[in-house]
């Protein structure tokens, strides 16, 4: 975990390297000042000596400005270097994750992944801030703290010693009961930032079910749940304090006594007592700082970890060694094809069927009968379990996902659309298009009137596309598909939204001005596919039959009850 972490340093090393050397400088300056204190007092307030006064005097206020200097600087170093190191972090994990498949994206939640890009990163770049300052001041003040203290008085200075095995045993036992309940509250911080965020997403459907009094139950369980863990967790690393504080006051006590008897008996002098009683306090309070960075790491440790799961994390889908560069046309083959998600059970078996150049092919099926999951497997967004799918005539897994993804343009069933503007999401097709392109595109898609209407290209988009109806939303995916000018284009129920006549529409520009590229057509309406080519239509995950609109009216029962139940103005999927 620390060297995948450390990796990310990378140009901010000189910088984080210098944090550290400034904290010890600023330590040396530290230390020197009670040894000079001795002098000022023994030799000149004592003795009433001006000139030795002036002279320790200056010699103080040097060192306190040079530290003053060296501690600042340490702050900015260290500062840099922490911010430096979290942007990477964040730059790598999102990187990363830009590579996932599926597959991969389906092992960490939505909320998980943001949780670990913005809580986790905040609590490792905050360890890392202690790591280059509190890591390296604390424990050199005390070494040379202690070297000055056995300088001045070996038999004081010893007491530190039988001080530190109670404080190492205390800290380890605190440790240990705290680390557990950290990993669990960054558990629970995920199912946190899932409810909110499933809420703020679904807030008509939860208003339009008057449904608000059940999702703040939802809510306020989760977090009181995060309230007890948390709460649990610091209870336990608040006993750092009394453990801290008892072992301070105890040691200064007992020097307190001991180098008063000395005083008395002449073995020691005040000025000597109160260099001591400095190195005293510089020790524990070093000491306390070590004891709240050891509190600290434990979140940071769980934040690690968790952010290292998504740096390590291979995608399961990569180009092959000599992946081919170019798609040569819009056929689609499966041969024997099976798939399932994960450790499941296989949701496709033994899936055959060919898709010619420019061929018009409908998917129909009951819910659950591997629609989607089919035709995702084309573009390469998951892989096949056995069997190969090839496009072009060539299998997908040697055709770079570059190229294969600019072939086949895909329209998801939910609509997405990002905040800008109507043309940055066109764009998205191909970079480079012109606004020519652009609105054809939107032609082909019907949705050139209603963009004129809310001001062309540069009309503005929400988050989310909610300035726009459900059936504008799909249209607008349709036409950004179109940009890319795709060999084939996939339509994964991307008109469930769009009244007939307009679906219609859509059907016959594609008829007439794409008629090289190969369509395949998810749909819930007969109506939809029965001009396709050919009609597929599955049944838990097997094709039960493949044919045209009238061959399977007269010769297939699951299309013939489709078709009867929509005819009686049923729902508009198969009868379970």
């Amino acid at each position: 975990m620390l060297k995948k972490l450390g990796s990310c340093v990378r140009e901010y090393t000189w910088i984080a390297l210098l944090a550290p050397l400034c904290m010890i400088g600023e330590v040396v300056l530290e230390v020197l000042v009670p040894y000079y204190m001795a002098d000022l007092v023994d030799l000149g307030i004592q003795q009433g000596n001006m000139q030795v006064i002036k002279s320790v005097g200056l010699r103080l206020i040097l060192l306190a400005f040079a530290g003053m200097l060296c501690g600042c600087l340490g702050a900015i170093t260290s500062s840099v270097a922490s911010s430096g190191f979290a942007a990477n972090l964040r730059h790598d994990m999102y990187h990363n994750i830009q590579r996932f498949s599926f597959s991969n994206i389906d092992k960490f939640s939505t909320a998980g992944l943001v949780t670990r890009m913005t809580t986790d990163v905040s609590n490792v770049q905050m360890a890392f801030t202690m790591l280059m300052r509190m890591a390296v001041r604390a424990p050199a003040t005390i070494i040379f703290a202690m070297i000055m203290a056995m300088k001045i008085n070996t038999k004081l200075a010893t007491l530190f010693l039988y001080i530190l095995p109670v404080l190492g045993i205390g800290l380890f036992l605190i440790m240990r009961k705290a680390m557990p309940l950290f990993t669990k509250m960054f558990t629970i911080f995920d199912r946190l930032n899932s409810t909110v965020q499933e809420n703020v997403r679904g807030i008509k459907v939860v208003k339009a079910f008057a449904r608000e009094n059940e999702e703040n139950k939802k809510f306020r369980n989760v977090a009181e749940e995060l309230y007890t863990t948390s709460y649990g967790a610091e209870k336990i690393m608040a006993f750092n304090g009394p453990l801290m504080t008892t072992c301070m006051y105890t040691t200064m006590l007992l020097i307190a006594w001991l180098g008063a008897k000395m005083i008395v008996s002449d073995t020691m002098t005040t000025g000597q007592l109160i260099s001591i009683n400095s190195y005293v306090m510089q020790i524990l309070t070093s000491l306390m700082m070590l004891s709240m960075m050891l509190s600290m790491s434990s979140m940071a440790i769980a934040a690690g970890k968790r952010i290292t799961e998504v740096l390590n994390e291979e995608p399961d889908i990569t180009d092959a060694p000599a992946a081919e560069q170019q798609v040569a046309d819009g056929s689609v083959v499966f041969e024997n094809v099976s798939f399932g998600y994960g450790d499941s059970a296989d949701c496709l078996s033994d899936i055959s069927f060919a898709i010619e150049p420019g061929q018009v092919v409908g998917i129909l099926g009951g819910t659950g009968s591997g629609k989607t999951s089919l035709v995702q497997l084309i573009p390469r967004l998951y892989d096949v379990r056995s069997g190969r799918v090839l496009v072009g005539g060539c299998d997908v897994k040697e055709l770079a996902m570059h190229s294969l993804r600019k072939a086949v343009s895909m329209v998801l069933q939910k609509n997405i659309l990002f905040s800008g503007t109507i043309r940055e999401n066109l764009l998205w097709g191909n970079e480079n298009a012109s606004d020519e392109q652009l609105l054809q595109a939107l032609k082909w898609a019907q949705a050139y009137d209603f963009i004129a209407e809310k001001g062309g290209l540069d009309a503005g988009v929400d988050q989310g596309g909610a300035n726009f109806s459900g059936g504008q939303q799909q249209r607008l995916c349709i036409a950004r598909a179109l940009v890319s000018e795709p060999k084939v284009l996939i339509l994964d129920d991307s008109t469930s939204a769009v009244d007939t006549a307009t679906e219609a529409q859509i059907r016959r520009a594609f008829k007439e001005d794409l008629p090289g590229t190969t369509r395949i057509i998810i749909a819930q309406r007969v109506s939809s596919v029965q001009d396709a080519d050919k009609i597929i239509v599955l049944d838990h995950g097997r094709i039960d039959a493949i044919g045209t609109h009238e061959e399977l009216v007269a010769g297939n029962r699951i299309y013939q009850e489709i078709l009867q139940f929509q005819k009686k103005g049923g729902d508009f999927d198969a009868p379970e």
